[in-house]
């Protein structure tokens, strides 16, 4: 049996200086092409682009996708005006993955969102987000970690019967954490599956769907520092993606 292709969405990397300061460059953290490698897939790079058949034939090529961390969310997606402490933003990027999502779905392969990835989905499906920590009336742990992406630094809490509990086979451990964003209102007919220790949400999965699960830190980078998780949340993307074939 061939192994099954899994599309990563790319960001868009501005060159700050140089002899192309200005350029534009569409990437993907290479810590996700060898999580897939690593445990089984093809990993396949998916651009952004505006051209819905385009997007039709990227989604058509693949049997599981990876929404990837980034930019910000942009606040009008579920209704808001941009505050003080909102980071850069790129719309298009947003429209981009909403209808990779969208596509995903119909095409009914398994999706995993990481970081960004389990904002995109929560807001294409009607939750909401804070758009920084900040606006949590709350004590909050620190979640993002600024250097050294492969040391884990806060735990996390795992639902019991969760898609995540029988992932993992551990209710709780440490994870590695870079994002100043988080979860407010869950979309409706998703659930909680994972939250930090000040209840700030860091797993969602969808209730009628059988794979799609967003997660808030980056097992990715733990590829070297923590196979053991890099493989279960990787193994079972493509376990499934797999299984659909």
């Amino acid at each position: 049996m061939k192994k099954p292709i899994i599309g990563i969405s790319a960001n868009i990397l501005k060159d700050q200086s140089g002899s192309f300061a200005g350029y534009q460059r569409a990437y993907v953290n290479e810590d996700y092409v060898i999580s897939v490698l690593k445990n089984g897939g093809v990993p396949f790079i998916i651009p952004i682009n505006q051209n819905s058949e385009v997007i039709q034939q990227q989604i058509e090529q693949i049997d599981g996708l990876i929404l990837t961390g980034g930019y910000d969310v942009d606040p009008h997606n579920y209704h808001e005006e941009p505050l003080n402490k909102l980071e850069a933003t790129m719309p298009i990027r947003d429209e981009f993955e909403f209808a990779l999502i969208k596509l995903a779905v119909k095409k009914k392969i398994p999706i995993l969102g990481i970081c960004r990835g389990i904002q995109i989905i929560n807001t294409f499906y009607g939750g909401t987000l804070y758009q920084d920590l900040s606006y949590r009336q709350k004590i909050t742990y620190r979640h993002y970690q600024g250097d050294n992406p492969t040391q884990v630094t806060h735990t996390v809490k795992v639902e019991p019967h969760s898609k995540l509990a029988a992932i993992f086979h551990k209710s709780k451990f440490l994870v590695n954490s870079f994002h100043h964003q988080i979860i407010k209102q869950v979309a409706p007919n998703f659930t909680v599956a994972a939250k930090a220790g000040d209840g700030v949400i860091e797993g969602i999965e969808a209730n009628n769907y059988p794979y799609l699960i967003g997660i808030q830190w980056h097992p990715e980078m733990l590829h070297t520092s923590e196979p053991e998780m890099n493989q279960q949340i990787f193994g079972s993307l493509i376990k499934q993606a797999k299984t659909r074939k």
